[in-house]
């Protein structure tokens, strides 16, 4: 397994900027061409089928990503250059999401030349994750679907995200009536904002979920007014919303434009909730064992995918996009025996 390490080291070396991950890509693709595996290409993407795919079967994807995020500031290392101190690897990307990547891929390679599998697999090496972009995941999504089942790599610690939240932002704008803040003059467009805020705060989404809970409403940005004694006539203020899985996020916009005095505009309804049952084979083999099942308040690939979907790889959310990350190369080893053991009993 050490040639997962060796891997991982050199994606950590490779800047792989969301947008920027051309090198990164020829790595991966440089070592399915060491193990002899033909692969498909478009644009910062790559992916392979294994090598008895039969149409006939179900179709189970194996994801993760390939870019990352800027260095957060605090590093005390070079984020690019992989340090090994005992089980601990150092670099940036190596916990999100070097760690589930190199084990979605050597659990791939394990099941590469079985010729009685009863499913198929693709596994795929994704860009702009980081970004929800719409160059990654879901333009190779045509080339390989239908995909009846998707295992996403992400940091959980190898507990089984279940479902995830969506992801919807909202673009809002309190208009007023500029006029002389010494006088009674104009409609304060920050004070009607003030008042929204308000709304959103006290409002609660009739449906909440079992796994996901209530759907959760935060307000993060507000900006208003040019100078002190000027009344502003527009106030613009963002609002975060995580949906659950009742709620389409076109469904929410429409129910908070319909709360709101202000003018809303989605930025994108396209990042949904998303997940499976706990009746799903999967999550009741994973309940089989103890593994612990939870619902995941962050987005990743999953949010730009239609069929049936889990998260879950080595390594630990809390590290992510933090200085100094790492991840234990004893996670790694796990994952990938824990991988290869539930595909060994899968049965969808």
């Amino acid at each position: 397994m050490q040639k997962y390490i060796e891997l991982l080291k050199r994606l950590i070396s490779t800047p792989s900027f969301s947008k920027e991950e051309t090198n990164a890509a020829e790595v991966m693709r440089d070592f399915l061409r060491s193990e002899e595996i033909p692969f498909s290409i478009k644009e910062n993407n790559t992916w392979a089928f294994n090598k008895f795919f039969t149409p006939e079967k179900p179709t189970i994807l194996l994801d993760s990503h390939i870019d990352t995020v800027r260095p957060a500031k605090g590093y005390t290392n070079n984020p690019f250059e992989p340090v090994e101190q005992g089980d601990k690897l150092f670099g940036l990307g190596s916990n999100d999401a070097g760690g589930p990547l190199v084990s979605l891929l050597a659990t791939f390679i394990h099941f590469y030349e079985r010729n009685n599998l009863p499913f198929n697999l693709v596994f795929a090496a994704t860009a702009e994750e980081e970004i929800s972009g719409r160059r990654g995941l879901e333009i190779i999504l045509p080339k390989i679907k239908p995909i009846d089942f998707a295992i996403i790599g992400e940091p959980t610690n190898m507990e089984l995200a279940i479902a995830e939240k969506g992801l919807l932002v909202l673009d809002c704008y309190a208009h007023g009536k500029s006029g002389h803040a010494a006088r009674n003059e104009g409609e304060n467009a920050l004070c009607k904002a003030v008042d929204d805020i308000l709304k959103l705060k006290n409002f609660k989404f009739e449906k909440s979920s079992d796994v996901l809970g209530d759907v959760k409403i935060s307000v993060t940005q507000i900006e208003a007014g040019t100078q002190h004694n000027v009344v502003p006539d527009v106030c613009h203020f963002v609002v975060d919303v995580r949906t659950n899985e009742h709620y389409l996020n076109k469904e929410a916009a429409a129910i908070l434009d319909n709360l709101l005095l202000s003018e809303v505009k989605p930025r994108s309804v396209r990042l949904n909730s998303s997940g499976i049952s706990v009746h799903h084979p999967f999550a009741k083999l994973i309940k089989s064992k103890g593994i612990k099942i939870y619902g995941s308040p962050t987005t990743s690939d999953q949010a730009i995918i239609s069929f049936l979907s889990v998260k879950m790889g080595p390594g630990k959310s809390a590290r992510s996009h933090t200085a100094n990350e790492f991840i234990y190369k004893s996670e790694i080893f796990a994952g990938i025996e824990l991988y290869i053991e539930l595909l060994e009993e899968l049965k969808l």
